[in-house]
């Protein structure tokens, strides 16, 4: 069941227990966060839980994603997969923390991404992982589709992390940039005294993680290894430098439909001499860090990293040496797991919303004034 209007506290439910669930753009698995929201205090982490997602289901989603070729009956079971997936994650969650679902006043769940199109006449974003079947399967409430309200008035429908790095990591006297490493690099800075803004910088992990499996079947390049193996190659890495994206103004949010493998050896075609994989890699991570560092503002301070990337040992030592003036560290110095954070934050957006409450940032994502995001789901 869909509702517009916010899920009514009841005598059995908690209203202070989210639940956030998040699998991102590099599809390395699904977090789930079980939090304590307080009117006035920050969120609080009880517990996590984390699973990989079935080697099929990833593959599929991963043609998806990548604009392959399919059909309706396909992208409905790939919907319904992602659902159970979910509702096995948030299950297994709460069984683990001791909690009954009847305690739990809502489940923010993003849903896997197959497409962001953002931009032209007919733009549209589509996330998978059905919240009837998700609710259902839980007893849980769900909330889901936080991004189309906002693109139907306007806006891109991304980054919305902003809003929350705004609730939890600003400081009253320095400036802070929360950079989320995942598929896709974004920023969110926090300068005392203004509101915040931030953007989607470019790739973070994405290429990176398709170009090692593609060469050696590996998911990821554990700690920059494979890229520290390489030498950076500076004519590579001014032709992937020259796309419209990295100049672009803000707003803007990007995608695996923009930054793929076929971009990777377009690019490479055009620079027509070979290039040996692991210099591919370094360069890439090069690519990452460059256009993170590009984007931040003048006058340095604090430089928050969260994200799959945040694990990535020679990725950050590549931002700590090109961002001058900007002090690296991750967001467990602030109390909160790098991996978990934006599960955690759409358990606060899910709490926006039964609240009544607006959570979209119009100043970062374009749209024409604050909404509410997303719709409530009754199990």
């Amino acid at each position: 069941m869909q509702l517009d209007s916010p899920v009514p506290a009841t005598p059995q439910a908690s209203p202070e227990l989210y639940v956030g669930v998040m699998s991102g753009t590099s599809l390395d698995g699904i977090d789930a966060a079980l939090v304590q929201i307080v009117p006035g205090a920050a969120p609080r982490l009880l517990s996590k839980h984390s699973a990989s997602f079935e080697t099929k289901l990833r593959s599929q989603l991963l043609h998806l994603a990548s604009g392959g070729a399919t059909s309706l009956r396909e992208l409905g079971q790939a919907d319904i997969g992602v659902a159970r997936a979910y509702a096995a994650v948030i299950t297994a969650l709460l069984q683990n923390a001791g909690v009954e679902p009847s305690q739990v006043r809502a489940a923010g769940c993003h849903g896997q991404t197959v497409h962001h199109e953002p931009a032209g006449d007919a733009r549209f974003t589509l996330q998978l992982g059905d919240p009837n079947t998700i609710a259902v399967l839980t007893g849980v409430a769900v909330v889901a589709d936080f991004r189309r309200r906002d693109m139907a008035l306007g806006g891109q429908g991304a980054p919305l992390a902003p809003g929350f790095h705004d609730r939890v990591f600003r400081h009253p006297e320095r400036t802070r940039v929360v950079l989320n490493l995942g598929g896709i690099a974004n920023i969110s800075v926090l300068t005392p005294g203004q509101p915040c803004w931030g953007a989607d910088t470019g790739p973070a992990n994405i290429l990176m993680d398709a170009w090692i499996h593609q060469h050696l079947g590996r998911s990821f390049d554990a700690d920059g290894g494979w890229a520290a193996s390489g030498q950076v190659q500076l004519a590579l890495l001014e032709v992937l430098l020259d796309d419209a994206y990295f100049g672009a103004p803000a707003p803007k949010s990007t995608g695996r439909e923009l930054f793929n493998l076929t971009w990777l050896e377009s690019r490479l075609q055009r620079l027509g001499t070979a290039v040996a994989p692991q210099d591919v890699q370094a360069t890439l991570l090069e690519l990452t860090a460059r256009t993170v560092a590009q984007a931040l503002p003048d006058g340095g301070g604090d430089l928050i990293v969260c994200g799959g990337g945040a694990l990535n040992g020679r990725l950050l030592a590549r931002l700590s040496a090109l961002a001058a003036g900007w002090k690296v560290d991750t967001t467990a110095s602030l109390g909160i797991d790098p991996q978990l954070v934006e599960a955690v934050a759409f358990a606060y957006f899910a709490s926006r919303t039964c609240s009544g409450l607006p959570a979209n940032l119009p100043i970062v994502t374009g749209a024409s004034r604050e909404c509410l995001l997303g719709a409530v789901y009754l199990p």
